[in-house]
């Protein structure tokens, strides 16, 4: 019998496996059977949710989120976990740290750790590590018990939940919960995480039973996998109808925004609802300048009038839905751990779309001519403006600034009427610099010389890490 490799041509596929096939391969995530998916709307229906779901776990409970402040809602979450963990409920937590700096500190956490639970956090500042805290776990997940699993964009702080007393709404979010095999899948990549931070986790998350018929694919991105960008692009290629995008943070990649602009000019219905105030004016014009060549090419684009709408959800064809972590910015695409699932269920679908158009009737349309937009109150935009959420908008709004700055000094590709009001800016911060540098010449190479001094110590005490490791190793092997 031959051992040879068989090179022969295979089968022709139908459309539809070649598309399933296609979204596998830009997920890197198997479609998971028999599901229930449950939409969640806003902060208070999630903190109610996850809360039952924690004080009724009998064996195991894995929290992984953002931000995790130190005030009401922060405390209720805390006392909850103790109180299972004191139980005998195997209790795990991870907590970015960049996150929760200046919201809650590892001080909070210790009735957790003093009632047996574990907490861990994501990527401290290291000396070794210079640049290594600029990858962030931006995921919002919580599983219980194997069996019941929940994915968002929310956090555990009150900022969710607004004001009333200062007459400031609830943000805008949105998530899920899951029931059925995909638990395990959403269980995995927390154990994965936390396998990263110290000892893995000391027990099995089992395979949860069949719970429905909802089919979907958990998309579990760890840094520089790209896995939600492969995805986003393919849907915005695959889309033949309609794609209605949510994100908090907006700023793409050329290739996504010319991705975009090819769908709407093939008839496609591309719509795209962001936050409408941004504590900063000059990330608000860079954000507007951002609309340009999405509205010239037939993109609709609409700014929430709420607080805050913090949802990264898209919706394509009446078919295919997204709901998660991700924003749809360079810091969630190469840099962050996110979580998102996409689901395969024309029913959740509809659901997606009915509450997309539901928040589009308290958002304005963005206009190329600003005289026939509608005038936003005084009052109202004044009370909208405030924090930014659990990702600095501020920082979406520099990547944007220093990609269309570094197009127009390497000519990589022609810049538009969109990109002329960010080089002003630009042109003066540099001129800024460069006086600075030159009446004082310290207070620019003070900071390189110590950015040079730090990076120069992380080398030599990697390299001492590794060697050690290699020895080990060594001698392992000998014995």
């Amino acid at each position: 019998m031959s051992s040879q490799p068989d090179h022969s041509t295979p089968p022709l596929r139908s459309a539809q496996n070649l598309t399933a096939q296609a979204l596998e391969r830009a997920t890197g995530a198997d479609l998971s059977e028999g599901n229930a998916v449950e939409l969640l709307i806003d902060a208070r229906a999630h903190f109610d949710a996850w809360l039952a779901a924690i004080r009724a776990a009998r064996s195991w409970v894995l929290l992984e989120n953002y931000i995790v402040a130190d005030d009401e809602v922060g405390r209720e979450f805390l006392a909850a976990l103790s109180e299972r963990s004191a139980a005998g409920v195997r209790v795990a937590v991870i907590r970015d740290w960049l996150g929760c700096l200046g919201s809650s500190s590892s001080a909070f956490w210790q009735p957790l750790v003093a009632a047996g639970g574990e907490v861990r956090a994501f990527n401290p500042l290291r000396l070794d590590s210079p640049f290594g805290w600029l990858g962030r776990d931006h995921r919002k997940l919580l599983v219980v018990d194997g069996g019941l699993a929940f994915v968002s964009g929310v956090c555990l702080s009150a900022k969710w939940l607004g004001d009333p007393a200062r007459g400031i709404a609830p943000w805008r979010d949105t998530g899920v919960a899951i029931r059925g095999p995909a638990c395990a899948e959403i269980a995995a990549a927390f154990a994965d995480n936390w396998a990263q931070l110290g000892a893995p986790l000391a027990f099995d998350v089992g395979a949860p039973a069949r719970a429905g018929d909802t089919n979907l694919r958990v998309i579990a991105t760890t840094p520089s996998r790209a896995s939600v960008y492969r995805t986003d692009l393919y849907v915005a290629g695959m889309a033949r109808r309609t794609l209605w995008l949510t994100d908090a943070y907006f700023v793409a990649f050329a290739p996504y925004v010319q991705a975009l602009c090819a769908a709407a000019r093939d008839g496609v219905d591309v719509r795209l609802l962001v936050p409408g105030t941004s504590d900063l004016q000059l990330v608000a014009r860079l954000s507007h300048a951002g609309y340009r060549p999405l509205l010239e090419a037939g993109v609709r684009v609409y700014e929430w009038n709420g607080s805050m709408i913090h949802a990264k959800t898209a919706v394509a064809d009446g078919r295919w839905a997204r709901v998660g972590s991700s924003n749809l910015n360079i810091a969630s695409w190469l840099t962050n751990c996110e979580i998102d699932v996409a689901v395969e269920d024309e029913a959740f679908a509809e659901r997606m779309a009915a509450q997309y158009e539901a928040d589009l009737g308290n958002a304005t349309e963005v206009v190329l001519d600003e005289r026939a937009r509608p005038a936003r109150p005084k009052r109202l935009e004044k009370r909208l403006r405030g924090g930014s959420g659990s990702s600095s908008r501020a920082a979406a709004g520099t990547l944007r600034l220093v990609n269309t700055v570094g197009a127009a000094i390497g000519g990589r590709r022609l810049l538009g009427g969109a990109d002329a009001g960010l080089l002003p800016p630009a042109a003066l911060l540099l001129i800024g610099v460069a006086g600075l540098a030159a009446i004082w010449p310290r207070a620019v190479a003070w900071p390189f010389a110590l950015l040079a001094f730090w990076v120069g110590v992380s080398l030599l005490l990697r390299w001492r890490k590794l060697r050690r490791e290699r020895k080990k190793a060594s001698t392992q092997t000998i014995s």
